[in-house]
């Protein structure tokens, strides 16, 4: 059975995907309000009580605003490792009164036609993870806050259809952005964000004859630029002989293109 996607919006002020296969609709975080991502999901002709869950990389406010609202008047599952749980739990206590279905990092689960398989990242936050989700047919690699592209997660993604991955910044414009020296550090870091550069270079070396689509995803909006991020990712595509791989942007005030594999 195929598998549907489409980014709701992605950045530091949100992030959130869709993914549907069949009569299974989920989605991978929750980082815009619930009237924002109900607007988002009318645009693919959804609605919030179309979906079935909400599955948690880490504990970011950018991944969780909309979390308690959603899944309070809208009945959606929560889905989270128990690390994610607990920080949420402390920066807001009324989070607690969700019916949390706890998974564990590295253990694959279902949600309804839907395999999901999380496995660790390197990000500040308390367990933060990325997704593979596939169908019978279909597999799709979801890697949004890394701050490096370990061995694990290329093993992870190597084999799949379409990958969603961030594509933060670019090298030049971080250091010249008018942020605080340990702020770039951190963006910088092995637990912060990707570069542009490092992402295609992830991508080259783990290609293979299934992928066809790349989405890049938590663009900086001070220190990238789409275009930079896009032609990055497509030259070192090329220059790799792999021009069969799309590349798709996402935005922070948009819906991405629709992807179905």
């Amino acid at each position: 059975m195929s598998i549907t996607f489409c980014i709701l919006g992605s950045g530091s002020s949100g992030n959130s995907t869709y993914i549907g296969s069949g009569s299974t609709a989920i989605l991978i975080d929750a980082g815009f309000s619930g009237r924002d991502t109900a607007r988002r999901l009318e645009q693919i002709n959804l609605l919030p009580d179309n979906i079935t869950a909400i599955c948690l990389t880490h504990e970011h406010s950018d991944h969780t605003a909309g979390l308690r609202v959603l899944c309070e008047r809208h009945g959606i599952k929560p889905y989270a490792n128990r690390g994610t749980i607990d920080a949420l739990s402390v920066a807001d206590p009324r989070l607690n009164s969700l019916n949390w279905n706890v998974f564990l990092t590295g253990s694959r689960f279902k949600i309804g036609t839907l395999t999901i398989e999380p496995f660790s990242v390197p990000h500040d936050a308390y367990d933060p993870v990325g997704f593979i989700i596939s169908s019978d047919t279909a597999k799709l690699g979801i890697v949004t806050d890394m701050g490096m592209p370990t061995h694990l997660i290329k093993e992870k993604l190597k084999d799949c259809h379409a990958l969603i991955v961030e594509s933060n910044h670019d090298i030049d414009l971080l250091q010249t952005a008018n942020r605080p020296w340990q702020v770039k550090q951190r963006i910088a870091g092995r637990q912060g964000h990707l570069c542009n550069e490092k992402a295609a270079e992830m991508i080259c070396e783990i290609a293979g004859s299934h992928l066809t689509h790349v989405f890049l995803s938590h663009l900086s909006n001070d220190c990238n630029t789409p275009e930079l991020a896009h032609d990055c990712m497509s030259a070192a595509l090329k220059k790799n002989g792999l021009q069969n791989i799309d590349v798709h942007l996402s935005f922070p005030d948009k819906i991405s293109n629709i992807c179905n594999i």
